[in-house]
């Protein structure tokens, strides 16, 4: 009996996922199978990724008995699945059927990561194989159906269809009664056409009907009535369903294959104020390839030969690349990745001008998150970097427009799919946050590509962003940041490293384009005192804080990352292995705790960090999270946000689910390049006072719990120096080293303690100051040297002079 059942319970390979990609291509064709079902597909109804059934049925029947190997419907027994693979790009489910066959479906969704017409197809392939499991032959038919739930996320919305044939290829095709274009219904799109399609042969048969009786038909007769009904109506009014059945003949010992493609089909995906300023649609990028829907359909149809051998080749790659960078847990996280990363973004544009859009899936559907691409931008930059670009022109183009009033970045573009962008500047404020990663993403697509020349067209708005930088990033104001389902804090350590990491990518962008570089010096003396303000170094061992002086708080120091991947050499090297000694000091079962605000941890910051850590702590973070993979409570696709202690997502907290933010980690990085003639300007900034909601808060406001969420505004001005933590009286040591902040709060002050700012009250930088203006003063103020620590030694803080502070660039 013990046996039976061990026998019995399917394999998993290379991991039992918490949710398994079936059909994830874009963000309307993004189903699954979720966790909930243990990961077994027979007996269980695929979903949307906001957990909404798709009908989405599939039997078989071997020597006259009919079985079920998906969906929820009633009536025939389950064929038992034997196991479950995934790939970057397919998921592999073998069952046998009564121990008279092996069938075997694979879900396959391309991913072209260098043939644009191609990836702008959504549409998505199904293979049925089957053949003998004991040497006999068994009659074998196949089928499957879909639903209108497909087409509406309104199931009161009527439905009509269409069955159709284009040379050998034959197809249902359904639709919305009434479009709406750019408009949405529970996340799926209002418009648009959807396809289910397959090759006929002698023994296809099909029907277009109400679900009962649909099956009912192939149940009792192992084949269809090829007949349509004509009455359309709701989705839910005797639920319609669009089916095919194939004969497969006597199987014997060789597989016998039969492919359906299913997808959707629209002619304007986005609606976007681009140069103009001024709302306009954009078609699919794949209107530009193919004449119609039914020649897209056709072609991608024909097309499955070269789509299996191109999705193995990079099955293939992402896996050995990922061995070879991490070892196997590492290859369980990226494989997993891929396909729900590629799933976020929609083509659109034409071959001339090409646009990449990215939905925030989950957590609030913005469209072009500026924090949600950064994440991602990794997995574009190892397979195509000029992907990168296709990503950031539009936030570039509707910025430079003038549509947008502020001097920092664009948080995102509005909500999917109508990229209207905030005229009146009214975007979730993460004004630090957005500077750094725009100027950071942008030096990475140009390093890898050497295009400087973009580097050149955007340099009025990069230099703008860079002179906010200046002005902001040292001493942080009160803020989101990415991580905004936190609320805001003021003198964020992870943040202002961000900024100034910007800046110093800023100062490479400069000579890149020969233009004047005041930003690196800006940046150089701006990392000595963030050393001082963001580091514990008296805590055993010594770690960076989540907020300046408040040395009972750490976090994990992700945004280090981006002087590895624009191989700036910047920060010191014992600034990242202090990191890596101090975060397994901190582990929990399921990862690091993303700061001592919660356990809640973050699986795409967990990989930042984990990719410039020590061998040892890398590795400790990505079997931690390869086992989060395999044993999470969590039952949705992917989530990048979950308690590192149970595993499961976070109490009373937002659930993010599908969000194309985690990602392979980077390649050899590049170098720079050359440079281009002069172009130079600097702006002034304003940082206008306002409320938001996070993303993060709003998902936790759906569920009831918004008024456990700060949504404070953003600060208008820096702390003043009596409120910023200050060091305690300088104590010469053996390094005539002074000791660093008191263990409290960084708004506490403990009684007899000056409540005065680290700098001296002399400090060129107690006054706003211009980038022109710290370069002329940088003359004149005395340099920092530092330390850099093996192993075995504690990182220092910046030099000082004795009896007196090191001169920090703050202003008030």
């Amino acid at each position: 009996m013990t046996a039976n059942l061990v026998a019995a319970a399917p394999a998993f390979t290379p991991a039992r996922p918490p949710a398994v990609p079936l059909a994830v291509r874009s963000p309307y064709l993004n189903a699954w199978l979720q966790g909930g079902s243990g990961a077994i597909l027979p007996g269980s109804w695929p979903r949307h990724w906001t957990g909404n059934i798709l009908g989405w049925q599939g039997l078989v029947a071997v020597d006259g008995v009919a079985y079920n190997w998906m969906g929820g419907a009633p009536g025939p027994s389950h064929v038992n699945q034997v196991s479950l693979e995934y790939t970057s790009t397919k998921s592999i489910f073998t069952f046998d059927v009564a121990g008279k066959v092996i069938m075997t479906v694979t879900f396959l969704s391309p991913v072209y990561p260098d043939d644009m017409a191609r990836q702008s197809q959504q549409f998505s392939y199904i293979s049925i194989k089957a053949r003998s499991s004991d040497g006999t032959p068994h009659s074998v038919q196949a089928y499957m159906d879909v639903s209108g739930e497909w087409a509406s996320g309104d199931n009161s919305q009527v439905v009509e269809w269409e069955y159709g044939t284009s040379g050998d290829i034959i197809y249902h095709r359904f639709s919305r009664q009434t479009q709406e274009e750019f408009r949405e219904s529970s996340e799926i799109a209002s418009w648009g056409n959807w396809y289910l399609a397959t090759r006929s042969d002698s023994g296809l048969t099909w029907q277009i009907g109400q679900d009962t009786a649909v099956r009912g038909q192939f149940a009792n007769n192992k084949l269809l009535a090829n007949t349509k009904e004509s009455n359309f109506r709701p989705v839910s009014e005797e639920w319609p369903v669009f089916a095919f059945s194939h004969d497969l003949g006597n199987v014997e010992g060789g597989d016998v294959e039969r492919v359906f493609t299913l997808g959707i089909v629209q002619d304007q995906v986005i609606n976007f104020a681009g140069q103009s300023g001024e709302l306009a649609p954009v078609p699919g990028l794949w209107s530009s390839y193919y004449t119609d829907d039914i020649s897209a359909l056709v072609a991608f149809y024909n097309d499955y030969q070269h789509a299996c051998e191109a999705s193995s080749a990079l099955d293939q790659r992402i896996q050995s690349d990922s061995e070879k960078a991490a070892g196997k847990d590492y290859a369980v996280v990226t494989t997993l990745a891929v396909r729900q990363t590629f799933g976020a973004l929609q083509y659109a544009g034409t071959p001339s001008k090409p646009y990449i859009f990215l939905k925030e899936i989950s957590s609030n559907s913005d469209i072009q998150t500026v924090d949600v691409i950064f994440p991602a931008y990794p997995i574009f930059m190892y397979l195509n970097a000029t992907l990168g670009r296709y990503l950031l022109d539009p936030l570039f183009e509707n910025q430079e427009s003038g549509a947008y009033p502020n001097a920092y970045a664009e948080h995102d573009l509005g909500t999917f799919p109508v990229a209207k962008g905030y005229p009146g500047g009214n975007d979730e404020a993460m004004p630090l946050e957005e500077c750094g990663n725009m100027i950071i993403m942008t030096l990475a697509y140009a390093q890898r590509t050497g295009d400087t020349a973009y580097l050149s067209a955007h340099y009025p708005r990069l230099s703008q962003w860079a002179q906010f930088l200046v002005e902001e990033s040292l001493i942080p104001a009160d803020q989101l940041s990415t991580d905004d389902f936190a609320g805001t804090l003021a003198n964020q350590t992870n943040l202002a490293i961000k900024g100034i990491i910007g800046l110093k990518a800023m100062s490479q962008i400069a000579h890149l384009t020969s233009n004047d570089d005041p930003f690196g010096e800006i940046a150089d003396r701006y990392l000595q005192g963030w050393k001082e303000l963001g580091i514990n170094y008296q805590a055993n061992p010594p770690h960076t804080t989540l907020s300046y002086g408040d040395n009972d708080s750490h976090g994990l120091l992700y945004n280090i990352y981006a002087d590895k991947l624009l191989n700036l050499n910047f920060i010191d090297q014992s600034i990242f292995d202090m990191q890596s000694h101090f975060y397994p000091t901190v582990a929990n079962e399921f990862g690091v705790p993303l700061d001592t605000r919660h356990s809640w941890t973050k699986s795409d910051w967990e990989m930042f960090a984990a990719a410039v850590a020590s061998e040892s702590t890398r590795d400790m973070f990505i079997s931690k999270l390869a086992r989060w993979v395999g044993a999470t409570s969590s039952d949705r696709a992917m989530t990048d946000l979950y308690d590192s202690q149970t595993g499961g997502f976070p109490a009373n907290g937002p659930y993010f689910v599908a969000r194309p933010s985690l990602s392979p980690e980077e390649q050899r990085l590049f170098r720079l390049y050359g440079k281009l003639p002069n172009r130079s300007e600097h702006f002034a900034k304003h940082l206008k006072e306002r409320k938001y909601f996070d993303s993060g808060d709003y998902a936790m406001s759906k569920a009831g719990k918004g008024d456990s969420v700060d949504t404070g505004a953003v600060g208008s001005q820096h702390p003043l120096p009596e409120n910023i933590p200050h060091l305690s009286s300088p104590v010469s040591g053996p390094n005539g080293i002074g000791s660093m902040l008191h263990p409290h709060h960084h708004h506490q002050h403990h009684a007899g303690m000056q409540a005065g700012s680290p700098v001296k009250e002399s400090s060129f930088l107690n006054r706003e100051t211009s980038a022109a203006d710290v370069e002329a003063a940088a003359a004149a103020t005395s340099g920092t040297t530092t330390t850099t620590a093996t192993d075995e030694q504690k990182p220092q803080p910046a030099d000082t002079t004795e009896g007196q502070q090191q001169e920090i660039p703050v202003r008030q």
